[in-house]
């Protein structure tokens, strides 16, 4: 299938519609970070939406010798199906409803808050353990490369999007080892430029494909890994 693509969407031709292409979530952070190579010792910080994003953003932010930081984004799930979402929660308080999805299920207005007010809590309480409190004001006028794992619907790297955009952000761009094609497409049109190894597309989608070694980040190794760059950024 033929892959068209925006004019600010660097991707790997020789990696289109493949499977099983990076050995795992660092392997893949390898190959980014040769692909955003420009950006090395400049002004830009490397922002991780954890978990899965966290081992990819902190390899790029090794090898192109640049601050990591979190964007912390948790999707809003069903009442009876923890692993759906139907809206995001992102770091500074952005709520995002997919309003298809939210007349779907027929969510009432009792369940659609309660769940934002859950994921708000789960959010806020993310931030402080791994981020701290630290503004989020000194992005004003910066560069950020937001990394996930790999792009499916787009939604939650939509909403941290939007959240971004609010610090002042200068230029905003993105970086994902694996994308759906439509959400690399819609994802584009917001960003100044994304960068994807493995674009697929056809009738389904999803990230684990593209790694040989997949399992899921838990809380306590995204802190190991802050810890192991901050420790080892200290050094510096």
């Amino acid at each position: 299938m033929a892959i068209s693509l925006a004019k600010n969407v660097v991707d790997l031709p020789e990696l289109r519609d493949r499977i099983a292409v990076f050995r795992d979530r660092d392997h893949g952070g390898e190959i980014l970070a040769e692909m955003l190579k420009v950006y090395t010792g400049g002004d830009a910080t490397v922002m991780a939406i954890p978990a899965g994003g966290l081992p990819v953003a902190k390899v790029m932010a090794e090898r192109l010798n640049l601050p990591l930081d979190l964007a912390v984004v948790s999707k809003i799930t069903l009442p009876w199906n923890t692993e759906a979402g139907y809206g995001a929660v992102a770091f500074d308080g952005t709520v995002r409803l997919n309003e298809n999805l939210v007349a779907r299920f027929g969510l009432t207005k009792e369940q659609i808050q309660e769940g934002i007010d859950k994921t708000s809590q789960k959010v806020a309480k993310r931030v402080k353990n791994l981020r701290g409190a630290g503004p989020w004001s000194g992005f004003s006028g910066q560069q950020a490369i937001l990394v996930d794992d790999g792009l499916a619907s787009g939604f939650t790297m939509l909403v941290a999007i939007e959240a971004l955009k609010k610090t002042g952000i200068s230029s905003l761009n993105v970086a994902v080892p694996t994308g759906y094609e439509s959400s690399i497409v819609r994802i584009a049109s917001e960003v100044n430029t994304l960068y994807c190894a493995n674009i697929r597309g056809g009738f389904s989608f999803a990230v684990a494909d593209a790694y040989v070694k997949w399992s899921d980040v838990g809380e306590g190794e995204v802190a190991t890994l802050l810890a192991d760059f901050q420790r080892e950024h200290m050094k510096d």
